[in-house]
């Protein structure tokens, strides 16, 4: 996935925004929260960091292109950081895109919720 790509998908969820943050990488949020970043890559490489449920977390960490994501993991928080090959497919990454959405989302109030129209089934 380019970064072209990464953003067009993310700008396509519900009640995004978007600014490019922390040395230029491409940072997506919800109602303030962040869910996804672009940048962060050491090799020159697209690198995308990305919210996981605790289950995914522990599935994805160890497999190869993947890992804990800098910083955010030395704090104790679940985000992986898909950073090379093999990793996940686009579509693989994309529905874990979408679930980092989600998550954040759970984080805003009630009342943020409907005010950005997420109020709808969000489990």
């Amino acid at each position: 996935m380019t970064y072209d790509e990464f953003n067009a998908f993310c700008r396509s969820l519900p009640a995004t925004t978007h600014v490019v943050q922390w040395g230029g990488a491409h940072v997506w949020k919800v109602g303030g929260k962040v869910f996804a970043i672009g940048g962060w890559d050491e090799a020159g490489a697209p690198a995308f960091v990305f919210k996981a449920s605790d289950i995914a977390y522990e599935m994805l960490k160890d497999r190869p292109g993947l890992r804990p994501a800098p910083y955010f993991a030395s704090r104790g928080m679940k985000w992986i950081q898909h950073y090379g090959k093999p990793g996940l497919s686009d579509r693989e990454l994309e529905s874990y895109l979408a679930e980092s959405h989600r998550l954040a989302s759970l984080g805003l109030t009630k009342k943020k919720r409907r005010e950005l129209g997420l109020d709808q089934d969000v489990r």
